[in-house]
């Protein structure tokens, strides 16, 4: 049985187990991953995060969801693990490693911090999904074939797969957790999917909620965010830059035009450390 202190962290509502790996590794089991990320039995969070060594940035952020399973990256974790790192240091902008590529994360004035996400990958190959269209509008439809419920969402990668529909309101937990469960797994995406469901209050002001791949309903998702805001100035319904309020707080997001990178900025809050046993 080994003893690992921890942080527990969130991001608008988004929560973690933050571990450091920077010295001794930390490998867990999809089982133990689940276990810790338990809120019956475990610690209790949507994700669980590493912090390990690299040799290209200040550290390398590795990501299990609650179902046990790695994911790419997360931009919830992405400030929070920034802020550890520039607390640690001393230093007013890092950079972070993932499986989805580098990131620097920046210390604004207010104490929130600020994410570049880098460039939204916006082809249909990149998503990934299981055949060529346009991502601005997929063939993807909820309900009857001759009245759906939902229908052509916009497809965005944010280093993960995240597909997007837009709703004249914000639905309800159950219709999020049946329709988000429904498209998570469905055969357009080989690599599964996030699901969002935005709906456009004003052009600078998006209402989100997302079912998150491996995670279920979270209370803030960082790329769901970044990729519904994307997807809105895509088919002109947003401008380039909004707040996207979550059901845990608000983002603003901004998909700068000179860079085409999107850039991310948000709360962080430490709830408690504790220790594992694993």
């Amino acid at each position: 049985m080994m003893a690992r202190p921890f942080v527990k962290m969130n991001g608008a509502g988004n929560d973690f187990v933050v571990v450091n790996a920077l010295e001794t590794p930390f490998a867990p089991t999809a089982d133990q991953a689940r276990a810790i990320s338990d809120r019956m039995t475990g610690e209790g969070c949507d994700q669980l995060i590493a912090l390990e060594p690299s040799n290209t940035a200040d550290a390398f952020m590795r990501v299990w969801n609650a179902d046990g399973g790695q994911v790419e990256t997360c931009g919830n974790a992405l400030r929070c693990v920034g802020w550890i790192l520039m607390q640690s240091s001393g230093k007013d902008r890092v950079v972070i490693d993932t499986l989805a590529g580098t990131t620097t994360a920046r210390q604004e004035q207010d104490g929130r911090v600020t994410i570049d996400m880098g460039a939204p990958r916006l082809d249909w190959s990149q998503i990934p999904l299981d055949e060529a269209m346009d991502t601005r509008g997929i063939e993807l439809q909820v309900g009857p074939i001759d009245d759906p419920v939902l229908h052509t969402p916009g497809a965005v990668s944010m280093g993960n797969p995240h597909v997007v529909f837009f709703m004249d309101h914000a639905p309800n937990d159950g219709f999020v957790r049946g329709t988000g469960s429904l498209i998570e797994h469905h055969p357009r995406f080989p690599e599964g999917v996030n699901v969002g469901f935005a709906h456009v209050l004003a052009p600078d002001h998006i209402r989100l909620r997302v079912w998150e791949r491996g995670a279920g309903l979270t209370k803030a998702c960082g790329t769901g965010a970044c990729a519904a805001l994307v997807a809105a100035a895509r088919r002109g319904l947003s401008e380039r830059a909004a707040t996207v309020e979550v059901d845990g707080g608000e983002l603003k997001i901004e998909w700068d035009e000179a860079s085409g990178h999107v850039f991310m900025t948000g709360p962080v809050e430490v709830e408690r450390t504790g220790t594992l046993s694993i």
